[in-house]
């Protein structure tokens, strides 16, 4: 399929007239990587045109500052009251090497200071998913599946009577994930989230119960975004911007980082086409991590219909859209 930039940007700024906002859940490992922040920036822009609502963000990854990072970026485009849980594991813990994240705490307003602020993430799943409209929350999921194989394992409570694989069943439409790994040949593979909780991805690859889309290692790989942000002069205060400033530089990246989160949010709200294609197929995990191509077609798997350089030019639009005035 071939399009000029210009079809490519007037569809990224397109919804559909009369679509009901998609209620969404954001689990994300928000610290390692600084494609997170592009997700979370993409999560908003849906959401001030009417496309998304955000129920709740919360993190898979227990290092120190995942739920300022959180509470940072929903309070900078308006949204400070969004719900923010997060594990209460002591493990997975991945460090911001990077330190754009303590960067944008320091220097951006947040109302939680602390992870110790934040409930634990299976009970805001609980709390959002039971009084939710059945079959209607989508989970985008772009960290590791420690908070998804908790909530399978969960116990009814005050929330709801149900226990957790049953009240997924019936509060959540859709699985999208960035997740995985196909070498060339179908060939298993190895990919961090995947990797990271090895137990819960096993757990939840084979035991979730609603549809899923993955879209793989490969996917995002191959689409650059951060450097037309970065060099946009007309965002002049941005924790979005400065996270990927920081990374970059870190990096000495000029080419531009991978979009791995990114694309997970896209299709999450847009759906895969006109940019992707699906081809059905199942994956198991391997108690080391390793996920394995299997007989039967489970999941739906993003392949390419569209350059990578055009979608990565639609994600970043998205990538440097600014708070909706109040």
């Amino acid at each position: 399929m071939k399009k000029i930039f210009g079809s490519v940007l007037l569809f990224a700024c397109l919804h559909s007239i009369g679509q009901k906002p998609i209620p969404i859940i954001f689990d994300t490992d928000i610290a390692p990587d600084y494609d997170d922040v592009g997700a979370m920036a993409l999560l908003h822009a849906f959401a001030d045109q009417g496309e998304v609502t955000i129920l709740a963000t919360v993190s898979c990854n227990a290092f120190e500052t995942t739920v300022p990072t959180l509470s940072v970026l929903n309070t900078y485009f308006n949204r400070p009251g969004i719900l923010i849980g997060v594990t209460k594991s002591v493990n997975p813990n991945m460090a911001c090497g990077q330190e754009w994240a303590q960067a944008i705490i320091k220097d951006y307003p947040h109302s939680l200071k602390s992870n110790g602020e934040a409930p634990d993430a299976v009970q805001v799943y609980r709390k959002v998913l039971a009084a939710a409209q059945d079959h209607s929350v989508t989970i985008v999921s772009v960290g590791f599946f420690t908070n998804l194989a908790n909530l399978l394992l969960s116990k009814p409570d005050h929330y709801s009577d149900l226990d957790g694989k049953t009240l997924v069943t019936k509060k959540v439409k859709q699985l999208v994930s960035m997740a995985a790994r196909l070498n060339i040949g179908d060939t298993a593979g190895y990919e961090f989230n995947v990797k990271i909780d090895p137990d819960a991805s096993m757990k939840v690859f084979r035991e979730w119960p609603t549809p899923v889309t993955i879209s793989g290692f490969e996917i995002g790989e191959k689409i650059l975004t951060g450097i037309r942000l970065i060099n946009n002069e007309s965002i002049q205060r941005s924790p979005v911007k400065d996270a990927f400033r920081i990374a970059l530089a870190k990096d000495h990246n000029t080419a531009g980082r991978n979009s791995w989160d990114e694309t997970a949010v896209w299709v999450a709200v847009r759906g895969a086409e006109p940019f992707f294609g699906i081809r059905r197929l199942s994956l198991d995990v391997m108690p080391d991590g390793k996920n394995v191509l299997i007989p039967g077609d489970k999941f739906k798997w993003l392949t390419f219909r569209e350059k990578p350089e055009e979608i990565g030019k639609a994600i970043e639009l998205l990538m440097m859209h600014q708070p909706k005035s109040l």
